[in-house]
């Protein structure tokens, strides 16, 4: 999943995703720790070090790409095969960079991928957090849910109800 790709939708326009490299794993793991703190203190979770390490525990090069915009880091996203769907993880955009259609441009391109595979594609987000509407927009559903994480599935094709920004 993780290849040169070039879209310019004109609400997101100057985006492309690169392959990640292991050089990437700190950038990654900061901008991890950044995205999820509001979030992770409201359900008494946050944890300076454990935010971070949990990424390094999971980073996998060959399936994660770099979102760079106008050639500076934007985010990441990461897509890999498990349990007979694929695991949409470690989709983290910069502050600065939320809010204005580019999540919703990559989470369309990296779907179109998955679609084309026939794949189902699963996450997890963090009860309460604001990503769960960008993936509801998309097509995905709840699948389960406990008091920490919301799992949502979104089965190949499904129609993403407005194609409003994220």
């Amino acid at each position: 999943m993780a290849v040169a790709a070039r879209i310019t939708p004109t609400h997101a326009a100057g985006w492309v995703l690169r392959s990640a490299v292991a050089a990437d794993i700190e950038m990654i793991a900061e901008l991890r720790a950044t995205v999820m703190r509001a979030d992770l203190e409201r359900l008494g979770r946050y944890d300076e070090h454990r935010v971070r390490q949990r990424l390094r525990d999971s980073f996998s090069p060959q399936h994660t790409s770099i979102i760079m915009f106008d050639r500076e880091l934007a985010g990441c996203v990461t897509v890999r095969p498990a349990e007979g769907r694929q695991w949409l993880e470690h989709f983290y955009l910069a502050p600065h960079r939320q809010s204005r259609g580019l999540g919703s441009a990559v989470l369309r391109t990296v779907l179109e991928r998955t679609d084309a595979q026939g794949m189902t594609v699963g996450l997890n987000v963090l009860q309460g957090s604001a990503a769960r509407r960008l993936y509801e927009r998309h097509g995905f559903v709840v699948e389960a849910q406990d008091p920490i994480d919301i799992f949502m599935v979104r089965p190949p094709g499904a129609m993403a109800s407005t194609p409003a920004k994220a």
